[in-house]
């Protein structure tokens, strides 16, 4: 079975560096065998390329698309954190917030870009629990944030 890098590799994904933080808060915290990363927006080479709320000026497959650059940032926390991706013994918990219109429904599927992804990286080990939340704004209006919890061998 392929690693993690190498399933990336194949998806013609790079890993981004790490975005520092923007506030009082570190990357990634580690506690026993968990390690849980701060939310990740969906950066990308340093500039959010779009903004809105999903159902108003974001079309839900693009905010899908954002949620995997979401979860594309968590790995490379992930990765900062612990080295080699293939110490990921499994993806715990994912929770994606979506700033919604007042009349968007679909959270669920738009976190599905992130938790597709980490499928596709991890395998198996991938498949996670999950939370999809609408919320109002999200920090510099973006439409999607994601954080995740992985347990490490």
């Amino acid at each position: 079975m392929a690693t993690p890098e190498e399933r990336l590799r194949e998806l013609g994904l790079e890993l981004p560096e790490p975005a520092a933080p923007a506030g009082s808060y570190v990357p990634t915290v580690r506690t026993g065998s968990l390690v849980y990363t701060s939310g990740q927006v969906p950066f990308v080479k340093g500039e959010l390329r779009v903004l809105g709320k999903v159902g108003a000026e974001v079309d839900p497959e693009v905010a899908a698309e954002q949620a995997g650059i979401c979860a594309l940032n968590c790995v490379a926390a992930l990765k900062a954190e612990v080295g080699e991706l293939s110490r990921i013994a499994r993806i715990v918990k994912v929770v994606g917030f979506v700033a919604s219109a007042p009349d968007f429904f679909g959270q669920p599927k738009v976190i599905n870009g992130a938790s597709d992804l980490l499928k596709e990286i991890f395998g198996p080990a991938g498949a996670h629990a999950r939370s999809a939340v609408g919320v109002a704004v999200l920090p510099n209006n973006v439409p999607v944030e994601v954080e995740l919890i992985a347990e490490i061998a």
